[in-house]
């Protein structure tokens, strides 16, 4: 394996540290402080792996996610969304390039337009799309990073519907009384 490669794989289990360490959050607004940096370790991955779509991907992430801490509007998504296929389409040698940008435009969605568990199943379908791009350009990581976090935004997504339905129960108590 020569250094680049090690590099990029290197690069590729540091973003799995990091996409775990960010699926955990049960707090949207730290979710996606974490995922913006997750995004640009994915962003520098991709590049020493040779799959420009898949940099570029991980760069309008990185971008639509720190817009989206501030802004959440389905026009910015949709402007977002319509950059990134575009750039996908023109940047491609194949249609199993655009994988990585079919996940971005559904985390996208996700980040300008919904909240809670409802984008946590977005993310996990825009996972989906990663991990088959990921077993594509030959990202040992992100493989490893897709799979894991598809199990991981189950959990959380399991324990804010728990969270809720305790919720739900504390008020008809509170209400009830």
């Amino acid at each position: 394996m020569n250094d680049q490669l090690f590099f990029a794989q290197l690069l590729g289990f540091l973003s799995f540290l990091l996409g775990v360490c960010t699926f955990f959050q049960k707090d949207d607004k730290k979710l996606k402080i974490m995922m913006v940096v997750f995004n640009l370790n994915h962003l520098v991955h991709y590049l020493l792996l040779g799959s420009i779509v898949s940099a570029l991907s991980a760069l309008l992430s990185a971008f639509r996610t720190v817009t989206a801490i501030y802004v959440s509007s389905l026009v910015v998504a949709l402007l977002f969304i319509v950059i990134g296929l575009s750039s996908a389409i023109y940047f491609a040698d194949s249609i199993w390039e655009l994988w990585p940008m079919l996940g971005m435009s559904i985390g996208t969605y996700a980040v300008f337009v919904l909240k809670g568990i409802k984008m946590r199943i977005a993310f996990l379908i825009g996972a989906v799309c990663w991990l088959i791009n990921n077993i594509l350009v030959g990202s040992i990581g992100g493989t490893l990073l897709e799979a894991t976090l598809i199990t991981v935004n189950l959990s959380t997504i399991i324990r804010l519907v728990r969270d809720n339905r305790q919720m739900a129960k504390v008020e008809e108590s509170v209400i009830g009384h």
